[in-house]
């Protein structure tokens, strides 16, 4: 079984981009598509956390997804839920990058 085969959803990563000012001066927080309807797999892994040396933050999610250029600055987007990209993991298979695994936290608007 490949690695592709087991995408079996779609997702959209989108990229921070600094909109039209606001009434105080200041640009408007706006998102725009930086990749869309990439094949993905989202997890719900129980317990996961990511820790800092300040904080300990709880993973809501796990994204797998082919290797792309993805920061911690960018965001997810599967079935209309949007997520805060917490870590990006490049992980290998041996000789080279293999896929990225997202740790994700579910962000409430």
């Amino acid at each position: 079984m490949s690695f592709d085969s087991l995408l079996i959803q779609t997702c959209t990563i989108q990229r921070y981009t600094e909109g039209a000012a606001d009434s105080y001066g200041m640009p408007a927080q706006t998102w725009a598509d930086f990749l869309t309807d990439e094949p993905c797999r989202l997890s719900y892994p129980k317990g996961r956390q990511r820790q800092d040396a300040t904080e300990v933050t709880p993973v809501d999610a796990v994204l797998f997804l082919n290797e792309y250029e993805i920061t911690e600055h960018d965001r997810a987007v599967v079935e209309t839920v949007t997520y805060e990209i917490l870590h990006v993991a490049h992980r290998v298979n041996g000789v080279d990058e293999h896929h990225l695994e997202l740790d994700l936290k579910r962000v409430i608007s």
